[in-house]
């Protein structure tokens, strides 16, 4: 049997020599222990981790962080550190990640198979080598333009924020949403994990990280209003945004999206990604049953 363990300050190297081995399905977890740590006081990207050790080794870990996310990388012992890490956080669970067979499973193992869900679905896993990046001609010729957001455009982002987790996320459109929308751009403004493209003086789409290592970055929230789609924008604004990562070293881009999102996935085929043959799996909860 393993010996669980809450992971604590100083814990850092053999959580990421696990991590290692399944980076592209990890990145969330290994993104937010490196931007704020393992310790849990409840803030923005913290979590509680408990790890499965054998023989002084990681072989499984679960995490429960701020926003109730219960994020799993537990080929082995699963049961075990999903439940020793609800218990310990004591948090609310508002959705699950992870490899997707790991979080059917674990809706399982947490007795949450029949609650309702806003989204529950196992996403196609894709992945890109910067180098092999195929930037868009508008790109190119500058007859677009990817930047990072003005104070000022952060209004406007906050919109685009809602209206994408309406529609890709499956949320409500309740009171609650912009205020949440707002706190996500912001986190993302002062990280400079965002972009706008720009087409005549014009926003007209969105691209962000998710989260972001030295080595790899996983591409989120990608959103170009309804009206504007169809023209490219949103090849040009990932590009872009991967352009600036390239620049600054970085080795490798991946992301997950719908089985059924043939758009999204044309998008991303466009400028060079290629699924991996691994599933993604995301749940999110109705709010109502938090």
């Amino acid at each position: 049997m393993p010996t669980l363990r809450t992971l604590q300050p100083g814990d850092e190297v053999s959580l990421e020599a696990f991590l290692l081995q399944h980076t592209d399905t990890s990145m969330f977890l290994r993104s937010n222990w490196r931007a704020v740590g393992l310790l849990d006081q409840g803030a923005r990207f913290q979590g509680t981790y408990i790890a499965a050790y054998i023989d002084e080794t990681i072989v499984a870990v679960a995490a429960h962080f701020w926003n109730g996310m219960v994020i799993v990388q537990a080929p082995v012992h699963l049961p075990e550190v999903v439940q020793a890490v609800v218990a310990q956080s004591g948090r609310a669970i508002s959705g699950i990640s992870g490899p997707a067979a790991q979080v059917e499973a674990t809706k399982s193992i947490l007795g949450l198979s029949n609650r309702p869900t806003q989204l529950n679905e196992p996403e196609i896993l894709f992945s890109l080598t910067l180098q092999d990046l195929q930037i868009p001609q508008a790109l190119a010729s500058a007859k677009v333009q990817c930047r990072l957001p003005h104070a000022e455009e952060l209004e406007l982002l906050t919109e685009w924020c809602a209206a994408y987790n309406v529609e890709t996320l499956g949320q409500t459109d309740t009171s609650s949403l912009r205020p949440a929308c707002r706190l996500v751009i912001e986190a993302r403004h002062a990280m400079a994990m965002h972009w706008v493209l720009v087409a005549e003086d014009t926003l007209v789409s969105y691209s962000a990280f998710n989260a972001s290592l030295p080595d790899i970055v996983q591409i989120g929230g990608v959103w170009t209003p309804p009206a504007l789609r169809g023209k490219g924008y949103a090849k040009s604004v990932v590009a872009g945004s991967l352009l600036d990562a390239r620049s600054l070293l970085v080795k490798r881009a991946i992301l997950f999206t719908g089985d059924n999102n043939q758009a999204a996935q044309a998008v991303y085929r466009g400028i060079g990604f290629l699924p991996t043959g691994e599933k993604y799996g995301l749940v999110l909860f109705e709010e109502t049953q938090a």
